[in-house]
């Protein structure tokens, strides 16, 4: 006789997340996800690193905090105020900075930290999903800023502010991605930069800016961080080692003044993020990161070329969409008749896994024909195969695209 099972769901509490659905493996043209380009993780740098430092300092491995404290490996945030310095404008000592397990930590601690249920965040209308399903999550008012090629429009932003003081409302927070930001890959100049940080000063507001993609811009220019261009200390400032080195090592920062620094650092009861990951993160990127972070691009840069070279075929004008600066994603446009969760579906079915626009932006009815694509971990062949398959469904579904591989498809006797 088979023992009845124990039901969990009447101790369940409310508003938990619907349950996650059982893994089952990557879509066979998967353009979904940040992943990276397999083929350009430095494998063997980092294998060298690990045998280097676990050999030098694995004894340390013995303490929490690898005897640098709870903020990190100290080591790894010294590279880190050499880097954010050299790249972004930063200036910043190891004490200014906390690592943390990957970017979305980061989110959550400046969330726990800042927000209450019924509180109010300003953020980009076409954003990250984490971002948008977390304060989702924590019952929080989000407000969308629509976006231009040059990223959040101060006007836009500006009415929002004045109409939120009218209601007697100061937002929590300005959430920005404004170094390519995700998902369309826009960067916002230094004039605007300037003007974000003036309405952010007038309004009391302080701005969140998510850095998370910065490493991958084509040029290797780009301009300041908020972070750097503050006179008050009223920015948050965030960034990740996922994009240029590897995503699954999960390691984040978070720079910001010590008065709420340290009450972040107060929040992270987890005993500290992975500590073999910091300390080979700190052995490779000293002497390798500066070399690395270019040849990455270039590769990706390639990718891209080859993704937008598939849809122009496959798609002609059907698909609409501007060339990144930089970055791992395409936010693709396609006619307002398609719907892209229903096209997740159907092409999810026939083995192409896409990411569907109204899961990445505050207005759903927007981003309803739009969908993000990466470009990064599938190779060149499953890109143009997988926007093949892709076109293909689309044709059937909507009709769109009437033509494929600019070649009008023939009906069969």
């Amino acid at each position: 006789m088979t023992a009845a099972q124990f039901d969990f769901a009447p101790l369940l509490p409310a508003g938990l997340p619907a349950p996650a659905a059982r893994w089952t493996g990557l879509a066979k043209y998967s353009f979904v996800g940040g992943n990276n380009d397999p083929d350009q993780v430095p494998v063997e740098g980092l294998i060298g690193a690990v045998n280097a430092v676990l050999r030098r300092e694995g004894q340390t491995l013995a303490t929490y905090g690898l005897a640098s404290g709870p903020q990190g490996y100290r080591p790894l945030r010294e590279f880190l105020t050499k880097k954010l310095k050299r790249d972004a404008g930063i200036d910043c000592t190891a004490d200014d900075i906390l690592i943390v397990s990957g970017s979305l930590q980061a989110l959550d601690l400046v969330n726990a930290t800042l927000l209450a249920r019924g509180d109010t965040v300003i953020i980009e209308q076409d954003t990250y999903q984490g971002a948008i399903n977390r304060l989702t999550r924590l019952g929080v008012n989000i407000v969308g800023i629509p976006l231009d090629d040059q990223g959040m429009r101060m006007d836009a932003l500006e009415k929002a502010l004045a109409d939120l003081k009218s209601k007697g409302i100061t937002p929590k927070y300005i959430y920005t991605i404004p170094t390519v930001q995700n998902p369309t890959a826009t960067i916002m100049p230094e004039s605007r930069r300037a003007e974000l940080l003036k309405l952010s000063q007038q309004y009391g507001v302080p701005v969140f800016e998510d850095d998370c993609y910065a490493d991958l811009v084509w040029d290797g220019k780009r301009p300041p961080a908020l972070y750097a261009m503050s006179k008050t200390g009223g920015v948050i400032h965030i960034g990740s080692f996922s994009k240029s080195i590897a995503p699954a090592l999960r390691v984040g920062f978070i720079v910001a003044p010590w008065a709420i620094l340290s009450r972040m650092l107060a929040l992270k009861t987890d005993a500290g993020s992975g500590a073999l990951e910091q300390m080979v993160l700190a052995e490779y990127c000293t002497p390798h990161f500066a070399a690395h972070v270019p040849k990455l691009a270039r590769g990706l840069r390639a990718k891209l070329d080859t993704l937008m070279e598939a849809l122009n075929e496959q798609f002609g004008t059907a698909a609409e969409f501007e060339d990144p600066k930089g970055g791992i994603f395409l936010w693709v446009k396609l006619p307002d008749n398609v719907d892209t969760l229903k096209l997740y579906q159907a092409a999810l079915a026939a083995g192409v896994a896409i990411n569907p626009g109204p899961e990445w932006s505050t207005d759903k009815a927007y981003a309803g024909s739009r969908l993000r694509l990466c470009f990064a971990s599938p190779s060149h062949e499953q890109i143009r195969e997988g926007v093949a398959v892709l076109a293909e469904v689309c044709r059937k579904e909507f009709g769109v695209p009437a033509r494929i591989a600019n070649v009008e498809k023939q009906v069969r006797a």
